[in-house]
């Protein structure tokens, strides 16, 4: 149980995309059941899994958290064609919470991106972008997205879908 401590203090001091009171936030995870391997930094947390920091909330009904050097590496979220993952955070540069959801969420805390993958959906302050992966740079402010190559995907649409609200 103190290496799960451990764990969520590194998992609090890594995320580096919160507002600067989020990371003073404590960490609440929320899960049906939780796995820790301490060998290999491997930590899920399965059945409408819930983190929460301060602003943060992510949702999927499965999220694992890899670490290494009890520093977070990666986090996962999986979720189901029913019910996609979610992602959501207020940011200072913005009016409105960022809010992102889709098959798969990764976030790469060294690289400071969340990629989407299998029907996502990002909305950035006014802004709402849909494709079949979709790539935000958090640090700067940037969003990549791709629509699917595949027609034959029946869950994510075959073009990039942009709306600017005035």
């Amino acid at each position: 149980m103190n290496k799960l401590l451990i764990i969520l203090m590194a998992f609090a001091a890594s995320l580096v995309f919160a507002l600067p009171e989020d990371a003073k936030q404590p960490i609440e995870i929320e899960a049906d059941s939780v796995f820790v391997d301490e060998i290999k930094g491997f930590n899920e947390f399965r059945g409408n899994a819930e983190v929460r920091q301060g602003s943060l909330l992510l949702l999927a009904e499965l999220i694992q958290v890899q670490t290494n050097n009890e520093e977070v590496v990666s986090v996962i979220a999986k979720g189901t064609l029913e019910k996609l993952a979610k992602y959501s955070q207020n940011q200072e540069n913005q009016e409105r919470f960022i809010e992102g959801t889709a098959a798969l969420i990764t976030y790469d805390v060294n690289e400071g991106m969340i990629f989407l993958v299998g029907n996502a959906h990002l909305v950035q302050g006014f802004d709402s972008f849909s494709g079949d992966t979709l790539n935000y740079d958090i640090d700067n402010d940037k969003v990549f997205i791709k629509g699917s190559e595949d027609d034959t995907k029946d869950f994510s649409p075959k073009r990039v879908k942009f709306t600017i609200t005035l």
